[in-house]
């Protein structure tokens, strides 16, 4: 891949990201003129305390939520591609979301179902869905880790993930069905996916930890250049495969688990993105395709987003939106995959 297709697409997607950052910040439920807009944003304020209101308490902090969330989905799907070899691994279909699902579901239930005080505006509240949502990838971490050491084939593994994600799917629902008609109206509410939950109290914790697994996932780069080749030949390299495996699948579970924690299992991104970046840049090289990676994921979380706030008849739930992006680049990756040469 040339040095000049790189840098044309990492510029063609950042313009994307202001664009419909923009277009996010303009377009909504509610009509705001943009010289209002423009007004509120260099401190001017405006004459409508609403509209001041509605872009700098929401509209702003869903943008950056989106942006994030996207980012960190799109890496941890890139992180388990090259980790298990297969181009379908991703944060959902290895049931990672699944776990955090289940975490954030049994605190729901131990507290009395009341998703919405949770996600408040009390630090205590949101910190215990997060810690529930970590704790529930962390398992289902520990479980993958636990068979990669046995089954040598990534096909298989990829096949126990999706096992898991069923059993732990199954687990929602025994809980579902013991829960209060509250707890079950706010846990499904919950899993329909939402840009638009992270308050600017709660903003800090939720940039901060993705911002630094983010950090973390770019320090892999090596690691995972080598891994594409194969564990033999990274090894040959010096590379600690089952440490390096181990922290790339802890740097997986800590960003699905804050994004499930905060806007709900949101599907496709992590399994969709990594693909458009590889066939963007022609490359699998991670000191390129991580960037792209960041890039895209928040251009299609934004997406996204504005397709869910602009519709006239109310808001769409993300994971409505997803799939229709998501399933065309799969399907077109599984009957082309012969021909896709950036796993082999």
């Amino acid at each position: 891949m040339s040095h000049s297709r790189y840098v044309i697409t990492t510029i063609v997607l950042a313009i994307l990201l202001v664009l419909l950052a923009l277009a996010c910040l303009v377009f909504g439920s509610v009509d705001i003129p943009m010289r209002d807009i423009a007004g509120i944003l260099t401190g001017k304020g405006c004459d409508n305390k609403a509209w001041e209101i509605i872009i700098l308490q929401s509209r702003i902090p869903m943008i950056i939520t989106a942006a994030l969330a996207g980012a960190a989905l799109s890496i941890s799907g890139l992180l388990l591609q090259t980790t298990f070899n297969n181009p379908l691994a991703g944060p959902s279909i290895l049931g990672v979301s699944s776990g955090a699902g289940l975490g954030v579901a049994i605190v729901i239930l131990a507290l009395g179902g009341s998703l919405g005080g949770l996600l408040g505006e009390s630090v205590g509240s949101y910190i215990a869905v997060l810690v529930g949502a970590l704790l529930g990838a962390g398992v289902v971490l520990a479980v993958l880790i636990a068979f990669s050491a046995i089954v040598r084939s990534n096909t298989m593994l990829l096949i126990i993930g999706i096992l898991v994600s069923y059993l732990t799917s199954s687990v929602v629902q025994l809980l579902n069905s013991v829960a209060s008609e509250e707890g079950v109206h706010n846990y499904v509410a919950w899993g329909f996916g939402n840009f638009s939950g992270v308050s600017i109290s709660q903003m800090p914790l939720y940039a901060g930890i993705i911002f630094a697994a983010l950090v973390a996932s770019a320090l892999m780069i090596k690691p995972l250049n080598a891994m594409l080749l194969g564990a033999r030949y990274a090894r040959n390299l010096g590379v600690n495969v089952t440490r390096s495996r181990n922290i790339l699948l802890l740097i997986t579970g800590v960003l699905t688990a804050v994004v499930t924690a905060f806007c709900g299992p949101i599907g496709f991104i992590g399994l969709a993105v990594p693909h458009i970046a590889r066939l963007s840049l022609g490359t699998s090289n991670h000191s390129r395709l991580i960037p792209a990676t960041i890039l895209a994921g928040a251009d299609i979380a934004l997406l996204c987003a504005l397709v869910s706030v602009t519709n006239p008849h109310g808001i769409i739930p993300i994971n409505a939106i997803t799939p229709i992006i998501g399933v065309p680049i799969i399907l077109y990756i599984i009957l082309n995959r012969r021909r896709i040469q950036y796993f082999n």
